[in-house]
C-alpha cells in the first residue's frame, strides 16, 4: 500500500507557473506507474500526465502538451508536475495517483491509490 500527499497548489495569474509535488510513503514508489489527474467543478476527472516506473517515458494530455511536465525521483519517493503558461481553464483540484501496472493509463479507475488533491486556481 502507498499513501500519497499532494502539495504546491495555489492561486496564480494566467501565464504563470506552479510546481506540484506528490510525496509517497509506504511501499517504494518505483513499483508504481504514476499519473496526475484534475477535476474542475462540475466536470469529470481527467488525465493530465503520466510517467512510467523508471521515468523513461511520459504521456501528456493534449490540453497540457508543451506546457506541463511530469517527472519523478524514485530515490526520494516524489513525483512532480511542472506547470507553465497556466490558463484559467487549468483551474481544478489536482490529484496524483499510483497504479501497479506495466503501462501508463489515462483512466483514473486503473489507479489503485490517489491523494486528497491540491487546488490550483488560475486567474485571468
Amino acid at each position: 500500500q502507498v499513501q500519497l500527499v499532494e502539495s504546491g497548489g495555489g492561486l496564480v495569474q494566467a501565464g504563470g507557473s506552479l510546481r506540484l509535488s506528490c510525496a509517497a510513503s509506504g511501499r517504494t514508489l518505483s513499483a508504481y506507474v504514476m499519473g496526475w489527474f484534475r477535476q474542475a467543478p462540475g466536470k469529470e476527472r481527467e488525465f493530465v500526465a503520466g510517467i512510467t516506473r523508471s521515468g523513461s517515458t511520459t504521456y501528456d494530455a493534449d490540453s497540457v502538451k508543451g506546457r506541463f511536465t511530469i517527472s519523478r525521483d524514485n530515490a526520494k519517493n516524489m513525483v512532480y508536475l511542472q506547470m507553465n503558461s497556466l490558463k484559467p481553464e487549468d483551474t481544478a483540484v489536482y490529484y496524483c495517483a499510483a497504479a501497479l501496472t506495466w503501462s501508463v493509463s489515462s483512466r483514473f479507475k486503473q489507479y489503485e491509490y490517489s491523494g486528497q488533491g491540491t487546488q490550483v486556481t488560475v486567474s485571468s
